[in-house]
């Protein structure tokens, strides 16, 4: 059996991260998701992703994290891992998800 890989793209300080993932779910704190079981790339390259090790240094120890709903772009079921990275969150190519998440709000 294959092994689900998610890819999660988020918005953080400023930032578009995009990690990987074994784990997703909705979390019990109400307007978070929680992410865990890190995935990163591992294969041997000659050239070093310093945005990749960046992301690596932060969440080395880290066991799950939660992160806003409203800070999350997009998340996808991959069949291949690809390369984590952090990029420039500017506004033009990146806008936050408009989200309304009291249910009893009135419109």
């Amino acid at each position: 059996m294959c092994q689900k890989i998610f890819k999660i793209k988020f918005i953080q300080v400023g930032e578009v991260y995009e990690i990987y993932a074994k784990n997703v779910y909705q979390s019990d704190f109400y307007g978070f998701i929680e992410i865990e079981g890190y995935i990163f790339n591992s294969k041997n390259n000659i050239v070093i992703d310093t945005s990749e090790e960046k992301l690596k240094s932060e969440f080395s120890s880290v066991k799950k994290t939660l992160i806003p709903i409203n800070a999350v772009l997009r998340i996808d079921e991959v069949n291949e891992l690809g390369t984590s990275k952090i990029l420039k969150a500017d506004g033009e190519n990146v806008a936050k998800f408009p989200l309304q998440i009291n249910p009893k709000a009135k419109k």
